[in-house]
C-alpha cells in the first residue's frame, strides 16, 4: 500500500479506471463472440448490418477514449467484417 496521500489517490483512480476499461473491453469481446456464434448458427444474414454497426461503434469509442490502440481496433473490425462477409456471401 502507498504511504503518501497522492499515491493513495492515484491508486483509487487507477482501480476505478481499470474497472471501467475492463467493462468496455468485455463488451467488445461479447459483441465479437455473439457475432461469431450467430455466424456459426447461420442466423447472421438478417441482422449482420446491425451487429457490424454496434461493434464498430463500440470499438471506435474505445479507441477514442484510449482504452485500446488504434491498430488493435482496426484489426478487430477487419477480422470481424471478413468473417461476416464470408458468412453473408454463402
Amino acid at each position: 500500500m502507498p504511504n503518501k496521500q497522492a499515491s493513495i489517490k492515484h491508486l483509487r483512480q487507477t482501480v476505478k479506471r481499470t474497472k471501467s476499461n475492463n467493462l468496455v473491453k468485455r463488451n467488445i469481446k461479447q459483441l465479437v463472440k455473439t457475432g461469431h456464434q450467430a455466424i456459426i448458427e447461420g442466423s447472421i444474414k438478417d441482422q449482420h448490418q446491425e451487429m457490424a454497426k454496434k461493434l464498430q461503434k463500440a470499438i471506435d469509442k474505445a479507441v477514442k477514449a484510449g482504452i485500446i490502440k488504434k491498430n488493435t481496433g482496426n484489426r478487430k473490425k477487419a477480422r470481424f467484417m471478413k468473417s461476416l462477409n464470408k458468412a453473408v456471401v454463402k
